[in-house]
């Protein structure tokens, strides 16, 4: 991670072509992270929509319309696959996106779904996320259609999105250290007071494994295992979409060239750029020297 580099402009076709990514905000660089971790000779697009984030509250009509705008334009800029990085517009618009885009799209339920239904012991697993994201009942049926004997316990934290954004403006010090920072900012009473009152529910039903099931969420590890205790394994799905990722891209032949030098654009709906590339950098565990705005509102 520490050759990284941004950049803006075009990318040359072919294998080389980049990967494109995005979410509502800079949550979906969680999952950016792993797949550049995973294929450190790919290029990333990445998209964050600050502008109309959170998805969370929205209806799935409007969400898919989202999906279907920055997915479009992703591919007119020439990526070899699309990833939804975002719980709620997987959700939304998954199933549309792979009608529609001439090019693979992955988004990040199935994933977390297969990894959760891995890891269970007893066959009870919770799922905590956004409304949208349990009312669409999206994870509920991943995992049951993957073993039916599951039981699921979903619940809707959307306060975890405001405490992970929070947290990490409220972290000081170089990206590289972010991590360690990160786990003593989340560590906080009125913090653990909010975790407590989502999670003992759930604790109390005898999950053995946890989806974390929005894109911010990984960053409240240190929080969350601290409620629901070591037992309990929790799932995220950005390994596992790098990995679904990688699989597509050896199958179509389509992985990047050996020795190729990646290069990442980062684009933002929102007005604050700086921040973004501040903050969105510390999430991607890199440096983000460049970011720009796209608008798709207009």
């Amino acid at each position: 991670m520490d050759k990284m580099q941004t950049a803006t402009g075009s990318f040359p076709g072919g294998d080389d072509a980049p990967i494109g990514v995005f979410d509502s905000g800079f949550g979906g660089l969680t999952v950016a992270r792993e797949i550049a971790k995973a294929l450190p000779e790919e290029s990333i697009v990445y998209v964050g929509d600050s502008a109309r984030c959170p998805y969370g509250p929205r209806p799935l009509e409007e969400v898919d319309g989202f999906v279907q705008q920055i997915g479009g334009w992703l591919v007119k800029r020439g990526v070899k696959l699309v990833v939804i990085a975002c719980n709620t517009a997987t959700a939304a618009g998954l199933a549309h996106a792979r009608r529609v885009f001439p090019v693979p799209v992955v988004g990040v339920v199935e994933p977390g779904a297969r990894a959760a239904a891995r890891a269970t012991k007893n066959n009870r697993v919770g799922v905590i996320a956004t409304k949208a994201t349990v009312e669409s009942g999206a994870y509920t049926n991943a995992i049951r259609a993957i073993d039916p004997g599951i039981t699921v316990f979903s619940t809707a934290t959307p306060r975890f999105v405001e405490i992970a954004e929070q947290g990490v403006r409220m972290a000081e010090g170089p990206v590289e250290d972010f991590t360690s920072l990160a786990s003593k900012v989340y560590i906080r009473p009125e913090f653990e007071e909010i975790a407590r009152e989502y999670l003992e529910p759930l604790r109390r039903c005898g999950i053995d494994a946890l989806v974390l099931g929005c894109t911010h969420f990984p960053l409240l590890k240190a929080l969350i295992g601290g409620v629901v205790g070591r037992e309990v394994t929790l799932i995220s799905s950005g390994k596992e979409t790098a990995r679904d990722v990688a699989a597509i891209l050896r199958e179509r032949g389509a992985c990047a060239r050996v020795g190729h030098v990646p290069r990442y654009e980062f684009y933002t709906t929102g007005d604050d750029v700086e921040e973004f590339g501040r903050f969105g950098g510390r999430v991607f565990n890199a440096p983000i020297d460049s970011v720009a705005r796209v608008d798709f509102e207009a």
